[in-house]
């Protein structure tokens, strides 16, 4: 038996704001599922903005610490979607490069990293240049 991935949660402080911000810069609607709960099918792994106030849990988000990882078909264009969707790029270096640009690192992904409006962390990759070890 193997274990995949199922679903991703994203901690948000106001929902319709996430739900805005990553239809925009993931190009597609995603679901309302309950009044707290935005989802998104990245293949087939759900992508959850969660706001605990909106649905009843009644405590204040922390944004996740560590980077979330997706990998697109269209860097450029994601890159912009994130420009137009009011994304924090990175301004500290990774990896010895610069992480708000698209930036080829030093094992071949060309990636660039921000921040989603409520402090989580964000990384895109280009899929040609995925990086599996």
């Amino acid at each position: 038996m193997s274990a995949r991935l199922f679903r991703v949660i994203v901690p948000v402080s106001d929902i319709d704001q996430a739900a805005s911000f990553y239809s925009r810069v993931l190009g597609v609607s995603g679901m309302r599922v309950s009044n707290g709960r935005h989802y998104f099918d990245c293949g087939g792994v759900i992508l959850a903005c969660f706001d605990p106030a909106a649905d009843g849990d009644g405590y204040t988000p922390a944004p996740n610490p560590e980077w979330l990882y997706f990998a697109v078909d269209d860097i450029k264009a994601t890159f912009a979607s994130c420009q137009a969707a009011g994304a924090t790029f990175c301004k500290e270096e990774v990896h010895g490069a610069a992480s708000g640009e698209i930036v080829t690192r030093p094992w071949g992904e060309r990636s660039f990293y921000i921040h989603d409006p409520f402090g989580n962390k964000i990384c895109f990759v280009d899929s040609a240049t995925v990086f599996r070890g």
